[in-house]
């Protein structure tokens, strides 16, 4: 009999999919490219919601009914901490907290939890009358320092900036609020996830 396979995203809005019917966020379409390929996934579990900072998110884990694990794990986190302008060093306690949940969660395996980098939104119409240089540069900060966790707990890394600055139509890749990426650039995430997630699963 062949196992389904469960799949737990922890995060905020960029993984709600803020803007986009909920099937097109990128655990929905990660979900949906592995069973094209013939693969038993359930539907994916989200904890996640708008404008929760690391701390926010680790207070609802905290208070969340799990199942004992799960076979994949994602953590995005951090733009809000970010957006609210706090301490650099309060989101590194904060992630580190949660990358070691989020373990425990997929089981105890590294290669199971995959950290996802902060879209950088300085790039969207949201942020055209804002100080885009320094969205910039602290969101790239906040990315090196989630980066550098994941190498140190040797935990799988997906960079979703790099398909976005290589974007020929980056308007394509917004959503209609001018700051949340659309379906096509969650697309893109699920893509690079559900290529991770097919080395690791067996038919």
């Amino acid at each position: 009999m062949q196992k389904h396979y469960t799949y737990l995203a922890l995060g905020d809005s960029y993984t709600i999919g803020e803007s986009v019917e909920l099937q097109n966020s990128f655990p929905y379409q990660t979900v949906q490219l592995l069973r094209k390929q013939g693969f038993e996934f359930t539907a994916p579990e989200i904890i996640a919601k708008t404008g929760w900072t690391a701390e926010e998110l680790d207070n609802a884990v905290s208070h969340y009914s799990f199942s004992p694990k799960y076979d994949f794990v994602t953590l995005l986190t951090g733009v809000n901490n970010q957006y609210r302008g706090q301490d650099i060093i309060l989101y590194k306690e904060q992630f580190e907290t949660l990358l070691k949940k989020a373990l425990d969660l997929a089981g105890g395996k590294k290669e199971h939890l995959f950290i996802l980098s902060i879209p950088d939104y300085s790039t969207t119409p949201f942020a055209r009358s804002k100080e885009v240089d320094k969205i910039s540069k602290e969101i790239d900060e906040y990315n090196k320092l989630n980066k550098a966790l994941s190498i140190q707990y040797k935990i799988p890394y997906i960079d979703i900036n790099e398909s976005t600055a290589a974007a020929k139509d980056p308007e394509s890749l917004v959503a209609e609020d001018g700051l949340h990426p659309s379906a096509k650039a969650y697309g893109k995430w699920a893509k690079k996830l559900a290529e991770a997630f097919a080395k690791l699963v067996k038919k």
